[in-house]
C-alpha cells in the first residue's frame, strides 16, 4: 500500500524493477524511452493499481492450503504451449521441468530481452508469437 502513497516512491519501485528485470546493458534508456517509463508510472498512479498488481508475487510465495477431500488434479496440461525465453527474465525454467507440466510445441531462447519483453523487444516477441500460431493455421484452399 505504501507505493500508492507517494509518486516518488512508486517511481523508485517501478524504475528499479525495469532496471533489474530488463536487458539494458547498464543503460536503461537503451531499452525504454522516458515516455514509456512515465506512461507506465502514470497508469499505476492514476488507477491506484500497484497493490493489486503485486498480489501475484505474494500468492506465488503463499499458495492456498489444500481443501480437505478435494479431488486430486494432475498438473499436466495438454493444450499446446509456446515458450519464448528472454535471457534477463526473472525466472527461467529448464525446458525439462516445463515439459512435465505443459505440452510444449514451440520453444525459443531469445538472444536479448527480459521480463518486459513485449515493450523491450517487440519485434522479437511478435515474430515468435506469429511463428507459434503458424503451427496451427490451416491454409485455405481456393
Amino acid at each position: 500500500y505504501a507505493l500508492n502513497d507517494s509518486p516518488a516512491g512508486l517511481a523508485a519501485w517501478v524504475v528499479d524493477k525495469f532496471w533489474a528485470w530488463s536487458d539494458h546493458g547498464g543503460n536503461l534508456d537503451s531499452s525504454f524511452s522516458r515516455d514509456e517509463l512515465l506512461t507506465n508510472l502514470t497508469i499505476y498512479w492514476a488507477t491506484q493499481a500497484m497493490p493489486s498488481s503485486t498480489r501475484i508475487y505474494y500468492e506465488s510465495q503463499h499458495p492456498p492450503a489444500p481443501r480437505p477431500n478435494a479431488p486430486v488434479r494432475t498438473l499436466r496440461r495438454d493444450v499446446p504451449v509456446g515458450v519464448a525465453l528472454f535471457p534477463k527474465e526473472i525466472n527461467v525454467p529448464p525446458r525439462k521441468w516445463a515439459e512435465k507440466v505443459f505440452n510444449i510445441v514451440h520453444w525459443t531462447e531469445m538472444p536479448r530481452g527480459g521480463h518486459f519483453a513485449a515493450l523491450e523487444q517487440p519485434a522479437l516477441y511478435v515474430e515468435d508469437v506469429r511463428t507459434f500460431f503458424r503451427l496451427f493455421r490451416q491454409e485455405k484452399k481456393p
